[in-house]
């Protein structure tokens, strides 16, 4: 019978490979036709492809489709893109949910990747490439400073804790306030990195100067946003982008009994995320387009969060935006919009 196309599903852990092997049929039908386990290492991978060449068609391409686990799918995925293979990569929510339509419940590393390669059968999913190489290296460091800050509040909370005491220990405040000097040298350091690479690229430079006209936005939100969505390279639309993050809403409804609360899914790039908390904030206070947005969100339902979460949506969809059409931020573009559809209707 006609293959119509090949696909591995791949199960990735710290230490292993699970790998399910599927094609799908001129007919539609669907054949999980063979399984092994793979250590996730250089050899491992090398055994792995030749197993892949040795049991399917030469004529026609294998996709390889994974999820994004961490960083222990990159080792795979790079050598994949290196070499000239297919290449997908599925954010792990989508094959939760997409194991919960399949008659077989139970989870296994086995099961997982036969409900990943099926996937992949089953969807046209796009292809995943190796990131820009400057933006890898922004998010390193962008990620090193977040850890960096944190790891400062935590020994700030503790310092501030020693010299509450009624008798603090001198020494400990010492290495305390060291600590933090420390920490603070290293994120002042990654800056002037995060900088130097900027530097070096006009057209990234460019971009970044665009978005840091949206009110709030600045350079490190900025550098943040295109570090952690690879340039938006992957990225199709508004709804993509935002389900990425993690800020799309989910709603449980159910007939008359059933209505959960529409909340955030917060299945997502967290530090995506969470890059667009201060950003939010500062627009709300300083811009009249979003505190206007914000005080109708809150007058409407009461929930201060849940309009904040809303400008947080509105600042990362128009950074998208932005980048995709190189223009700067217009803060009267929605009103010559609506005056433009009244000439029209006028018309």
């Amino acid at each position: 019978m006609e293959i119509l196309k090949q696909v591995l599903g791949v199960d990735v852990a710290q230490k292993e490979l699970v790998v399910t092997l599927g094609r799908m049929n001129v007919d539609l039908s669907i054949d999980l036709y063979s399984h092994k386990v793979f250590r996730n290492i250089d050899t491992g991978i090398l055994s792995m492809v030749k197993w892949v060449k040795k049991l399917t068609r030469n004529d026609l391409s294998v996709r390889y489709v994974m999820e994004a686990t961490g960083v222990y799918h990159q080792k795979l995925a790079y050598y994949l893109d290196e070499n000239g293979f297919d290449v997908s990569i599925v954010m792990p929510n989508k094959i939760s949910n997409y194991m919960r339509t399949l008659e077989n419940k139970t989870i296994t590393d086995k099961t997982c990747s036969e409900a990943i390669a099926q996937f992949g059968l089953e969807r046209n999913l796009d292809g995943w490439h190796k990131p820009n190489q400057v933006f890898k290296i922004l998010q390193q460091l962008t990620r090193e400073r977040d850890q960096i800050v944190t790891e400062r509040v935590m020994v700030k909370n503790m310092l501030h804790a020693e010299e509450t005491e009624a008798e603090p220990n001198s020494n400990s405040v010492k290495r305390l306030k060291a600590r933090i000097k420390l920490l603070s040298k290293q994120e002042n350091e990654i800056k002037l990195e995060i900088e130097s690479c900027v530097e070096k690229q006009a057209d990234l430079k460019q971009d970044i100067e665009n978005i840091c006209t949206i009110p709030g936005v600045g350079k490190l939100t900025a550098v943040i946003v295109l570090a952690e969505t690879n340039g938006f390279e992957l990225i199709r639309n508004k709804k993509q982008l935002t389900s990425y993050a993690g800020l799309d809403v989910k709603e449980k409804q159910s007939g008359t009994s059933v209505k959960g609360k529409p909340r955030i899914s917060k299945k997502g790039n967290t530090v995506l995320r969470k890059s667009m908390h201060l950003p939010s904030l500062s627009a709300i206070k300083h811009n009249e387009m979003f505190k206007e947005i914000f005080v109708r969100l809150v007058s409407r339902h009461g929930v201060k969060m849940k309009a904040i979460v809303a400008i947080q949506r509105k600042i990362l969809e128009l950074i998208y935006l932005l980048h995709k059409n190189k223009t700067v931020f217009q803060p009267d573009y929605e009103n010559k919009k609506r005056e433009q559809l009244q000439v029209v209707a006028t018309l």
